[in-house]
């Protein structure tokens, strides 16, 4: 009766394992309803088969359970991430529309810039600039610096 009681236990964690920490049908899920198959066919060569039906039964009403407590919507909500983000990239007005500065880094078409003591992201309108590059902020949108190089004003 231990090892029956044994298989049905292991079976219903691997299960478990399965449906929650392994996406997929996999080598938990399979060893687990083996285990709750060997655990009724155990059952019925050991003890007969009234008790044999009685673990088929019992192995059934687990695995419902188990899968109701697995759906609920508080078991996921237990398990998920709940942590938000709401900082953005740039709190405080660094720059504005105009300011002039030079390029760090090659702008291709992603770079950084310096604006005064201001080191920044900053992402080229059209093309790629060359590091050293006097450019001008035209556009800030979303937390994006857009320049142009000050040669291109018109």
């Amino acid at each position: 009766m231990g090892f029956i009681i044994t298989l049905i236990l292991v079976g219903l964690v691997l299960i478990f394992v399965e449906i929650l920490l392994v996406p997929g049908v996999g080598v938990a899920g399979i060893l687990g309803l083996l285990c709750l198959v060997g655990s009724s066919v155990y059952s019925f060569y050991d003890m007969g088969t009234t008790a044999g039906l009685i673990v088929t039964v019992v192995n059934l009403l687990l695995l419902i359970g188990l899968t109701i407590y697995v759906l609920r919507a508080k078991t996921w909500k237990r398990m998920s991430l709940e942590t938000n983000i709401d900082s953005k990239a740039v709190e405080d007005a660094v720059l504005s529309v105009g300011d002039k500065g030079k390029t760090m880094t090659r702008l291709a078409p992603m770079g950084a810039a310096r604006f005064g003591d201001n080191v920044v992201e900053v992402k080229a309108l059209e093309g790629m600039l060359d590091p050293g590059t006097p450019v001008k902020v035209v556009l800030i949108e979303d937390n994006k610096i857009y320049v142009r190089p000050l040669s291109e004003e018109f």
